[in-house]
């Protein structure tokens, strides 16, 4: 009986695990050995041991000056923020009579499914440097300026852009979890801890919701943090440069794009990715150990 129960349990992981392995394990071993390699996509790749690693950390000052810096930044300012913003729409929405709360929800979560197409067509109207610009336009009537800004071709203000968009549509599934996590709590719970001295919102919040969803939190930490750290395309997209102006929307799958895919450098854009990947997992883990759960 045992035998046919263990035999049942390899046979349902096992489409996930061939799938793992092809898609996740190989890719990643791959990169790893591609990264200790010179290989332009033409020529076979030649071995050259850490000297992509060298050069990147020694010799790429626009990986150290600007894309690594420009993405710890718009990580640190758009994985929290979005974080925070997305646990306390959800906790505003679990008050809420359960017929607004479904049309709420949807229009806070469309963003983040049509974020790309809205990012061309909306945003760099809004945020146009002419007159015209939706923007500009207000601040100019409000006596705010007097000359329209650039704020895609300024370098001074093309992050704070992307960073605003960033925010503006990262409720996704994240802020699902958690909406969903806060909807289940047992509500058992909040009229025991009122009986036994809760006194205000605020408590309720720290005392019983948090404890009670640190599994969605979790989720929605690592979602919301490796989201960003993976963002790309972004300054170039609302800027319409490539490279952004001065590197100053540069983020380091950029970086990671442009070498592997305009100058076909593939080991050195494998040695960037494996720098990522350490980053991310190194993230993930901090994220891991502050939310999850301690036996």
């Amino acid at each position: 009986m045992k035998h046919n129960t263990r035999l049942g349990g390899i046979l349902f992981v096992t489409p996930y695990l061939i799938f793992f392995l092809l898609l996740i394990v190989l890719p990643t071993l791959a990169s790893a050995i591609l990264s200790f390699t010179y290989f332009n996509t033409v020529e076979a790749p030649r071995l050259i041991g850490f000297e992509n690693y060298i050069q990147l950390f020694t010799n790429d000052s626009i990986f150290m000056q600007n894309a690594l810096p420009n993405t710890i930044f718009f990580a640190l300012v758009v994985g929290p923020v979005g974080y925070f913003l997305s646990f306390f729409l959800a906790w505003v929405l679990a008050q809420v009579q359960p017929g607004p709360r479904r049309v709420l929800a949807l229009l806070i979560y469309a963003p983040s499914m049509i974020g790309a197409v809205l990012m061309n067509v909306v945003w760099r109207v809004f945020f146009s440097g002419d007159r015209l610009g939706y923007l500009n336009n207000v601040l100019i009537n409000l006596g705010i300026i007097n000359d329209p800004i650039q704020w895609l071709q300024s370098p001074d203000y093309l992050m704070y852009v992307m960073i605003f968009v960033s925010i503006w549509s990262s409720m996704g599934l994240g802020f699902l979890a958690i909406m969903a996590g806060v909807l289940n709590t047992d509500r058992t719970l909040y009229e025991a801890a009122y009986i036994d001295g809760l006194k205000n919102k605020f408590q309720e919040i720290f005392y019983i919701t948090i404890p009670s969803i640190k599994p969605q939190m979790l989720f929605g930490a690592v979602m919301a943090l490796v989201g960003t750290l993976n963002a790309a395309g972004l300054g170039i997209a609302l800027s319409g440069a490539n490279p952004t102006p001065q590197y100053a929307g540069w983020l380091i799958v950029d970086h990671m794009a442009d070498f592997g895919f305009k100058r076909m450098e593939m080991g050195y854009a494998s040695a960037l990715s494996l720098v990522m990947l350490l980053i991310v997992f190194a993230v993930a883990r901090v994220a891991f150990g502050v939310l999850s759960e301690k036996e």
